[in-house]
């Protein structure tokens, strides 16, 4: 996807659709952009509200995968959970079917909200959802996947095969990048992820500037 101004005919907000493979950094990157005022929506979030507790969705989950995604307290085993669908593609479509619809509609809910030049939803499967028509514009946070491994292994205590299994279900680095209309590199500590993500702020807003300016 080649980079352009948002459509100035249209009246939607201006939405950036934020992605990136498992561990590259992507909820890092949304916390500077929340630091600098932007309204961020991430879809993990959603996915945990609504796989709350005593929600019909978690209910639907435990039914589908039993007690063993069932903590004592009646919570989510999320890693028992990851475990099961990472290993299981058929697994992980029948997670994704029961879920996916009730994080959309809350995620639309909470976009409609948000105020401001521009706002931000964080979509691990972005590409993988197909919906890449409810961005104007895409930011993807890339690594190499050496690092995305080493990564896996020190947050989550995954083993290799693990990592290896979570990187595999998602969409190729290749193919974020080629839908990519901006590109964060996260391969260096928080000054320079935090840099990039300024010098970004400073053209979204310049570019919402110019959208709104053109439809008055």
């Amino acid at each position: 996807m080649s980079s352009q101004d948002p459509p100035a005919a249209s009246h939607k907000p201006w939405v950036l659709g934020l992605t990136g493979g498992i561990a590259s950094g992507k909820s890092s990157v949304a916390r500077e952009f929340a630091a600098l005022g932007v309204p961020v929506i991430d879809l993990d979030d959603i996915a945990r509200e609504v796989m709350s507790p005593g929600s019909p969705v978690l209910d639907e989950v435990f039914a589908r995968f039993g007690a063993a995604v069932r903590q004592p307290d009646g919570s989510l085993d999320r890693r028992a959970l990851r475990r099961i669908v990472f290993a299981d593609p058929q697994a992980r479509r029948a997670l994704e079917g029961l879920t996916h619809p009730a994080i959309l509609r809350l995620s639309a809910a909470r976009s409609a909200q948000q105020r401001g030049p521009y706002q931000i939803i964080v979509n691990p499967l972005l590409l993988e959802s197909g919906d890449l028509q409810r961005y104007q514009r895409i930011l993807v946070i890339d690594c190499p996947e050496a690092t995305q491994l080493e990564r896996l292994r020190q947050r989550d205590g995954s083993s290799s095969a693990e990592a290896q299994a979570m990187l595999a279900a998602q969409s190729p680095r290749a193919a974020r990048l080629a839908v990519a209309d901006d590109i964060i590199s996260n391969e260096g500590d928080l000054a320079a992820l935090a840099a990039q993500v300024k010098t970004l702020h400073a053209r979204y807003l310049k570019l919402a500037e110019n959208r709104l300016a053109q439809a008055r």
